[in-house]
């Protein structure tokens, strides 16, 4: 695919290939290797901007990053506009320059609280949102989906809205809430959002392959994409669109393993990355009974010996 820069703000990004917010995932062992691998931006998971206003010990944990990891965003939600401006401003987030504002999440618990993609509805509160984070200096983008409801989509409008209120980059995920993350991505909303601002827009959504990468700009006009989901499956999906050498899937699982435990006490470090390894074996042959004894291992070494048999030579 064809990289580029992006320019968010005051920020140059060396490509347009990101790697997104994943709630239980994104945290700093992970976001390390997908940028080794060539990701242009990697986000956090997103974090309660009332979790860091009262001091949440999770919160924190997620927030956790090395100087090593080079620029980085934030991810935050909620939906009162001066909790999230005090968020923005947080000592935890100073060592973010960019802060995006999750308008996408389509979980229940999110989404009846008036936060995530609940905010699609009250676009004139996004405004408020966007505008007050702002205020704080940060860098400030705004993922968001194209409608609530399939047949209602206004990605155009909202977009416009968002960047209007100060958004320095638009992410816009091709599906409404209602289709959390299945079917169909609509280009055409994606498309029509670009077309309507004139800052940075990526599109999100069925990107597992560079081929599908390709697809994606081509009928959006995007300026980038977010890998989500297949990045699970395969961080070194970033080596294939950005023309890196890609490495052992043993060598990966090793560092990022290493990585894990040098952040993480043993019992985090085991559950995740049993978790990590059943996603890497997905469609190998006997993947089956390697998840039954991945989820049998107890401790960092042992889940090492069975990558080691899965992998090794």
């Amino acid at each position: 695919m064809q990289l580029k820069q992006i320019r968010i703000g005051e920020l140059i990004a060396p490509n347009n290939v990101f790697l997104a917010p994943l709630a239980g995932y994104t945290n700093y062992p992970f976001r390390r290797l997908c940028k080794g691998y060539g990701a242009g931006l990697c986000y956090t998971e997103m974090v309660s901007a009332k979790g860091l206003k009262y001091g949440s010990d999770n919160t924190a944990e997620l927030l956790y990053t090395q100087e090593n990891e080079g620029v980085c965003a934030a991810q935050i939600f909620g939906s009162e506009p001066a909790i999230m401006r005090a968020a923005c401003e947080h000592e935890k987030l100073a060592p973010f320059p960019v802060v995006d504002i999750n308008m996408g999440c389509p979980v229940p618990k999110i989404y009846k609280n008036g936060e995530g993609s609940a905010l699609l509805e009250n676009p004139v509160l996004a405004e408020k949102i966007v505008q007050e984070c702002v205020k704080s200096g940060k860098i400030i983008t705004v993922k968001f989906r194209i409608g609530v409801r399939e047949g209602e989509y206004f990605a155009a409008e909202f977009a416009k809205r968002m960047a209007g209120a100060g958004a320095r980059l638009l992410t816009v995920h091709g599906r409404t809430r209602e289709k959390f993350y299945a079917g169909d991505v609509h280009f055409e909303e994606i498309a029509a959002a670009k077309a309507g601002v004139d800052v940075p827009v990526l599109a999100n959504g069925g990107v597992f392959s560079v081929a599908d990468a390709e697809n994606l700009l081509e009928k959006t006009g995007a300026d980038g994409v977010m890998v989500a989901r297949a990045a699970l499956f395969d961080p070194q999906i970033f080596c294939d669109l950005t023309g890196r050498a890609r490495e052992s899937k043993l060598a990966m699982f090793e560092k990022q393993l290493k990585w894990t435990e040098q952040v993480f006490d043993e019992r985090f470090t085991t559950v995740f990355m049993r978790k990590m390894a059943a996603f890497y074996v997905k469609g190998e042959r006997g993947a089956a009974a390697a998840k039954e004894r991945l989820f049998r291992a107890q401790t960092p070494s042992e889940v090492l010996d069975i990558a080691r048999v899965l992998w090794g030579d």
